[in-house]
């Protein structure tokens, strides 16, 4: 039998903890520390003169990112 009596989980009795889905190891490489502190930079508003020297044409980051909502991939 491949689901349970409910539909809740793909094999009986298996429970997903949400630790199983953890895929940032606490000791992180220096390419990879790279990477993240650069996303960190670029995930910023965009100043307040670059909207006044582009007439309020740029309004906003389109490339903005949430924390949770949308992951790296790396």
């Amino acid at each position: 039998m491949g689901f349970s009596l409910f539909g809740l989980s793909p094999t009986i009795g298996a429970v997903e903890h949400p630790e199983d889905k953890a895929k940032m190891p606490s000791h992180k490489t220096f390419r990879i520390k790279k990477k993240l502190a650069k996303k960190m930079r670029q995930n910023r508003p965009i100043p307040y003169w670059i909207r006044m020297r582009t007439d309020n044409t740029i309004r906003y980051n389109a490339k903005r990112r949430h924390w949770r909502r949308t992951k790296l991939g790396f």
